[in-house]
Order: structure tokens, then sequence, then C-alpha cells
């Protein structure tokens, strides 16, 4: 069954390494579940012109003068800048541009630019890029600001690419055009509040993985440059209060059916609601990236985890096996989860999800095996056995592995004498009533003394006793067996003897034969000795022969009386050997 796990491994895996649509939703809904959420940096405040507020100054949009006002009404408050997640392609038609152009030198502002596909490119930022340009995502061009609106801001786009569940998680730090570089909003805010010119750019073989400004720690990014969003709960304010002290101000419209929301794992967000977070984001320390190794380290982590809990099942049983595969799963989602709380996006869920798929499988193939083994057991042993020891050889099939066991055990052989003179003077049919019932003597007093009926070969019969069942004075019980047999074959009358060998010894125990056909059987030295024990009755005159080592124990029943018999020499034995019988 072992052999299923390479197969399995790679089927299960495909979806992770090839990035399958569910993979990639589950990977995306396990961060989102597991991200930590921190407290705000301080630095950054959402206002929000809402309804009521474009109410009372008869509709949208502002007069560039009424936004002017807004503009020195936030820095007499203590703003220490201000970001317009507005665009202002359009000259205000109450020509109020020059006005608000000047407040916006008051202060660091930044005003946003949406992205378009018109081919319509800005200015690019500043950039020195430590490696090759290996590119980050791109931008198809953009809405750009009236040229008298930029003269005393900055630009920034306020980019919010979608995942593949149309949720917003990651924004790029930069977009590249034609021309170079723009920064997104969220970043050029920070850019713009340290004084910064440029950007450093860091790359590798795989694409960007780090951008830095001065003034601000490196940001780690994926390789498109982008950075994973911490959903901070910035604070907010209206009109009406500005409380803004001391902060950067993100200056957007709440109003239904003026801005867009965008979804994000939080909710539906307005874009100056999303640029600010990118700026909280990037402020953060351990904020959640992608490492480049990731992929790599996924695929480590689920084929070292998915054969754990395959082997464990198998090896371990279902018992076991189900009880160590479920601690390998809490191991794998704590492992996960936590890794992620530390900023390390490692997807854990493809793997999680296919230990219990593999275990499952396993589950099904161990038990299906085992069910097959336990029908097989019954089959074989109910015959031979007192049902209660077949029920125990059931529930632990473990002790009947192929290969068996090196057990101290008594063995038994029988043999009717005569049986070639009976066959000859009798028909066969009479012959067989004969056999059966003689041997059906013999299997009632083996299992009687709580022995098992290894096989019948011919018109002999082996049995063995401690095994497959553990059986306390074996030796004791393995005569009184032999002595059963005989006298209830005398009592039966039908015309047969029979010679009977005993001893006990050491021998390999368990099932002979291939794995879907066995025999439990015993080969040993101290088998074969009984096997020549029960020839030898002949040669002695004893119907019954027992070797020295069966009565040689302190738990050998004393009331047994036993006579000891001349030594006989037998094939495979240099001296001698003891024997004896029943006085």
């Amino acid at each position: 069954m072992n052999k299923l796990i390479f197969p399995i491994l790679v089927v299960l895996s495909l979806p992770l390494i090839f990035h399958s649509t569910p993979t990639e939703i589950l990977k995306l809904k396990i961060f989102d579940a597991f991200v930590t959420t921190p407290e705000p940096s301080g630095n950054f405040v959402v206002l929000n012109i809402t309804e009521e507020d474009i109410e009372k100054k008869g509709g949208w949009p502002f007069p560039r003068r009424t936004l002017a006002q807004i503009q020195v009404d936030l820095i007499n408050e203590g703003a220490i800048g201000v970001g317009w997640v507005i665009g202002f392609p359009q000259a205000d038609r109450m020509g109020g541009d020059e006005v608000f152009a000047t407040t916006l030198g008051y202060a660091p502002s930044v005003l946003a630019m949406f992205e378009n596909a018109n081919g319509s490119y800005p200015k690019t930022t500043g950039t020195v890029i430590k490696g090759d340009d290996t590119g980050g995502m791109s931008t198809p061009g953009v809405i750009q600001n009236i040229d008298v609106l930029q003269e005393n801001s900055s630009q920034g786009i306020a980019s919010a690419p979608v995942d593949i569940d149309n949720l917003v998680r990651r924004i790029p730090l930069l977009l590249k055009t034609p021309d170079g570089y723009v920064s997104s909003f969220g970043t050029e805010v920070l850019k713009t509040l340290t004084g910064a010119k440029t950007y450093i750019i860091t790359t590798n073989d795989i694409g960007i993985q780090e951008i830095a400004v001065r003034g601000i720690p490196p940001v780690k990014t994926d390789s498109l440059g982008r950075k994973w969003i911490s959903w901070v709960d910035t604070p907010q304010t209206t009109l009406k209060k500005m409380d803004v002290a001391g902060k950067f101000v993100f200056v957007g419209v709440t109003a239904p059916g003026i801005m867009p929301q965008v979804a994000t794992p939080t909710g539906l967000l307005e874009p100056h609601k999303i640029q600010a977070a990118l700026s909280e984001s990037i402020l953060i320390e351990n904020s959640p990236f992608i490492p480049d190794f990731a992929l790599a380290l996924e695929i480590l982590i689920f084929t070292i985890f998915v054969s754990l809990t395959w082997l464990v099942i198998n090896y371990l049983g279902v018992t076991k096996g189900v009880s160590l595969a479920v601690i390998l799963l809490f191991t794998t989602g704590f492992t996960g989860a936590f890794s992620i709380q530390k900023g390390y996006l490692i997807d854990f869920s493809w793997t999680f999800v296919s230990q219990f798929i593999a275990g499952a499988i396993a589950f099904y193939l161990n038990y299906r095996k085992q069910y097959k083994l336990r029908q097989q057991i019954k089959k074989q042993f109910e015959h031979y056995l007192d049902p209660r020891q077949v029920k125990k050889l059931q529930d632990n099939p473990e002790s009947l592995v192929l290969g068996g066991e090196r057990r101290y055990c008594t063995f038994l052989f029988t043999d009717v004498r005569g049986f070639t003179a009976m066959s000859e003077r009798l028909e066969p049919e009479e012959v067989t009533v004969i056999m059966n019932k003689a041997l059906t003597i013999q299997a009632n007093a083996v299992k009687e003394y709580g022995g098992m009926v290894d096989k019948y070969i011919g018109d002999a019969m082996m049995a063995i006793f401690n095994a497959p069942i553990d059986l306390p004075n074996h030796e004791t019980a393995a005569v009184l067996c032999a002595k059963e047999i005989q006298e209830n074959i005398k009592k039966a009358d039908i015309g047969v003897e029979i010679g009977v060998g005993v001893n006990t010894g050491y021998a390999v125990v368990g099932n002979m034969g291939s794995d879907t056909r066995f025999d439990y059987t015993a080969i040993g030295d101290a088998v074969n000795l009984a096997a020549r024990l029960e020839s030898s009755t002949k040669e002695v005159g004893e119907d019954l022969v027992i070797g020295y080592d069966t009565i040689k124990v302190d738990t050998f029943s004393n009331q047994i009386m036993l006579k000891e018999l001349d030594g006989i020499f037998v094939k495979g034995k240099k001296n001698k050997i003891k024997i004896f019988t029943i006085a």
C-alpha cells in the first residue's frame, strides 16, 4: 500500500505547484483569517466627505475654492499634510484652480490619479534599481490631474488591483510605465513626508525584493513589488470635527454613488481608506509579506507532513495512526497560523487539506486491509480455535503479520496407526467417515485445552499451544490434551489408534506465504522434534512420547505421573534425547 504514497503526493501537489484557482482562493482566505491587525501608527487620519456635507455645500463636485478652504482649515487644525484621493482631470468651471493650487503648496500635498487604459502616463518617479530591472506591475495608463494642480503637489496612482477572488489584498508600491516607475498614492504620501526624492528598488532573479525610501525601513514586497495590506483601523474624522492635529489626512468621499467602493477582506472600502491602509502597512514592523522561498518551502512542508500522515496511519494502524495523524493536522494548522501572524505568508492550507485527503485514503485502505485480514483470520481459525480466541486475534491482527515471531510454544503431532492397511481393507467412503471422526475428536480436545489445530496432513494433525494466543502452562495443557485424545479415541471405538508426540521449544510462529494467501504455522527445530517423537511411538512401543523440554519447567503439573523411557536418537541430533510418557 505504501507504493501509493508517491503517486498520491504527485497528484495532490499539482494544485499547489501550478496555483489552481481553488488552492489560491483557499490560501488567500487563510491569510485573511490569520494576518494580524495592528494598532494604527498614529500618523494618519481619514477624512470622510459625507452625503450630509455634500447636501450642505450644494452638491458634488465641490468648487475648487471650497476645496482650497478645506485645505487651509486642515492645515490650521494642525494637519502635517493632505492627500486628496479625488481626481481633478478637468478645470474648475468657477475658476478656482489657481486658488486651490496655491493652498496645496501650504503643506505636503498628494493628489490621486486613477488608472485608465488610455495609454497616458504621468511623469515618472525617481528610482534607483539595485540589480536587473526585472519589472513590477504595469499600469495601462492613468487619468492625470490638470497641470496647474500638479505644480504644488505630488502625484500618486490610487491603484487597488484585485486578487483572483476579486478582493483587494496587496497593492504595488510602484507601477511600471514605458518610461519608468510611478508611485502608488500611499507610497507617495510617505515619500512626500520624508522629503525623499528617489526610491531604491532591490531586485533578484525572481523579481522585486524590497523597495526603500529615505527615512523608512526597506519594505519587503513580492516579486511584482506588491505590499500585503494590514487593514489597520485608521482613525476617521469629518469636516465638522477635523481632529487632524499632527497627522497626515487622507481626504475622500463616502457619499453613495460618487467614489467606487472596492471589496476587501474587511468589507467595502473607498479608495482613500485603502490608500491610508497602504501607508499604515508600510510602517508596520513585521508587516506580512510573501518571501521568495515561499513556494519551495510550501512544497517541502507539503511533502513532509502529507508523507508522515500517510505513513503513521499505515505503520501504526487505524487507531494509533489516526490519533497521531490528527496531531499532525493540528501541528500543520498551528505552524501555519503562527508563521502568518509573524508576517511570513507561507501557505499551509493546501498541506492541511492534502493531509486530510491522504489520511482519509490511507485510513480507508488500511481499514479495508484490516477488514479483509479479520475475515481471513475468522475463516482460517474459526474451525480450530475457541470463538473467544478468534475474536482476540481479530482485535489484534498485528500478531499475525506476515513473517511471524520467535515464540516459546508446545507442539503436538498425531498420526493414525494402520491407516494404509485400513484404506486397503475398507471402501473410501468408510475410511473418510472414520478419519473425520478421529480428526474431530482430536480437534475438539485441542480446542478444549486452549491450543490451535495448525494443519491436517493426510491422517496426521499438528497443533500448537501458546500461539497465536498466550496460554499459561501450555506444556501441561498439551500433555493433558494428548492424554484426552488417546482416551476419547478408545471410547469412540472407531477401530483406530493414535500415536502422539509432544515437544516444547522456540520456533518462528506466524503467517507464512504471500500478502494475500498465507497459512499460520510454526517453523523450527522444536517443531521437527515433536514430529519425530510422534514417529518414534512405534519404535518405543508407546502411544504417547513427550520430550524432556516439555516436562522440565517448574510450572508443569505435578499431578501428571510420568515415566522415563529409554533415550532415542533422532535425525539431526548427535546425542540421545530424553523422552517420557504418561505412567
